[in-house]
């Protein structure tokens, strides 16, 4: 992916941002649980920065959770639906390449589905100076669960149609962890979550659509694509109701 391309897919989130906040999975309680066990210490009262935070769907179970969370997002549509889904939670505009925060003020820094559009040669060295000492930086993905017949023909059939990189869901977990910091300068452990969740196929599939290599391809492209994956779904989930599976890909580092 270039870095205009990056940009462009990056931006385009703010015009569907009502669409990705309705569609959207959220996260497994486990998943929170592992993040704890990893980090070795609880969300309940700790400081939490919320990189990335889109619409809000982790920073809603961060703060649920126990945690003093603060949400950081650099999408002004994003920014928008967050502050109508979540008054009551503070956020300020900016990135994860150079974060609003002070030195050494968060026991924990997270990002869900939002490290990848950082560039790691910033937002590591940021990540180090806002962690308190012995923080945890906890980033993590929902992928698409590629062992479940239909879900690997419909990725195939997403990469073959827009011509997809397939990045987040296809790396293992080495590869993941070298791409989240290509310096070395962080010691990631890294767990699994499976889970799933059931929804109409017309949710599931504004929930695909959502996605940014849909968002910047156009409308017309996307509706014909999404039309005929409605018929392929249908064929799979005949009562309209499909079965998302997904692994959540985590990894934890913890600060000096």
């Amino acid at each position: 992916m270039t870095a205009s391309s990056h940009t462009t897919r990056a931006h385009s989130f703010n015009a569907a941002a009502a669409q990705y906040a309705a569609n959207r999975p959220s996260y497994p309680p486990a998943l929170f649980d592992a993040i704890e066990d990893l980090a070795g210490r609880s969300l309940t009262g700790a400081r939490v920065a919320d990189i990335g935070a889109g619409t809000g769907i982790a920073t809603a179970l961060l703060h649920a959770r126990g945690a003093d969370v603060v949400a950081v997002e650099p999408g002004e549509g994003m920014a928008a639906q967050f502050r109508r889904s979540l008054p009551d939670v503070p956020i300020v505009r900016g990135s994860g390449n150079a974060l609003p925060l002070a030195t050494a003020s968060a026991d924990f820094l997270t990002y869900a589905q939002a490290w990848h559009w950082t560039a790691p040669s910033h937002s590591v060295p940021e990540a180090l100076r806002v962690l308190r000492p012995g923080g945890a930086l906890a980033l993590w993905w929902n992928t698409s669960a590629l062992d479940v017949p239909w879900i690997d023909e419909q990725t195939v059939r997403i990469g073959r149609h827009f011509g997809g990189d397939g990045i987040v869901d296809r790396n293992g977990s080495g590869v993941r962890s070298a791409l989240a910091d290509p310096t070395g300068r962080l010691h990631f452990e890294h767990r699994r979550v499976r889970w799933s969740r059931q929804v109409p196929v017309d949710r599931h599939l504004a929930n695909i659509g959502s996605h940014s290599i849909f968002l910047v391809h156009g409308e017309d492209n996307a509706r014909a694509f999404l039309a005929a994956e409605r018929d392929h779904l249908l064929a799979v989930f005949p009562d309209g109701v499909v079965e998302e599976t997904y692994v959540v890909e985590l990894l934890v580092a913890i600060g000096s």
